[in-house]
């Protein structure tokens, strides 16, 4: 199995298992980033918009909206739970104009220069080759069109996070931070760099403060089960999933947290004639 085949299998275990959690109000930021990233291309209607690491629709639905009936969005996930989900919410919302394909976004034997749009959103960084995802990407677009690829910022979900990891390494060191390649791109110039690394020249990357309210402080282990973490929860042992619940919820209690940190960087690029 290749890098990139076994980086495919792992990601959609992960992602099919966190499916579940997808919806709950905790995990929210999934949606606002999301269509933040369609509002920030400047869609026009009719357009072809492909986005890939569509994930349960988040942005694939935005895009739809925007581009309308005459428009069309191609949304490609590993995940086939995510897009039976995503399947669902576009039905729900009476969208006809989406088709959710089952495929490796890095390799989807799609035709060069097709799209008018394409979208990554939270998904370049599963790439076992991320310069070479970005060539093609880019590969895909059509002249005049628009790249928008964005990522995670620094400090994900603190102050949870460093709870997580600090206990999971207490328990079970083989595991810390054994599966977290959003680290790997949480600044512009990381981001910047890499898009470039694909000889983009002129891209334009942008870093907002975000953070992700929580009712209680519970709420943070929805967003454990329902993001990339889930893959090292379900690797423990259900009394080591216990120890680490517990110990990272009591603490975020003491401190009486109701929020975590969600920055993130935006990238737009767009080819030339």
């Amino acid at each position: 199995m290749t890098d990139q085949h076994a980086a495919a299998a792992r990601v959609a275990a992960v992602y099919n298992a966190a499916s579940d959690r997808y919806t709950a109000p905790s995990l929210s930021f999934w949606n606002r980033y999301g269509a933040a990233t369609v509002r920030r291309m400047g869609l026009q209607s009719g357009a072809r918009v492909l986005d890939l690491c569509c994930g349960a629709g988040a942005s694939a639905l935005a895009a739809a909206r925007v581009v309308g009936p005459s428009g069309q969005v191609l949304a490609i996930d590993l995940s086939p739970r995510l897009l039976e989900l995503a399947a669902r919410r576009a039905a729900h919302d009476g969208l006809a104009n989406i088709e959710f394909r089952c495929a490796d976004a890095t390799a989807a034997g799609l035709p060069s220069e097709s799209f008018d749009a394409i979208v990554c959103v939270f998904g370049v960084f599963f790439a076992a080759d991320m310069p070479d995802f970005v060539a093609e990407m880019w590969r895909l677009l059509a002249p005049e069109g628009a790249l928008a690829i964005t990522s995670w910022g620094p400090h994900l979900f603190e102050p949870g996070n460093g709870l997580f990891w600090q206990e999971v390494a207490r328990l079970r060191p083989d595991l810390d931070h054994a599966f977290n390649p959003w680290d790997d791109l949480v600044t512009a110039d990381a981001l910047g760099s890499l898009i470039r690394s694909a000889g983009i020249k002129d891209v334009v990357v942008t870093a907002k403060r975000g953070t992700q309210r929580l009712a209680t402080s519970d709420d943070f282990w929805q967003i454990v089960l329902g993001t990339g973490y889930r893959a090292t929860v379900d690797a423990l042992t259900p009394e080591q999933v216990d120890a680490v619940r517990d110990a990272v919820l009591g603490e975020l209690r003491r401190r009486n947290v109701r929020a975590v940190t969600t920055n993130v960087i935006y990238s737009q690029a767009r080819r030339a004639t």
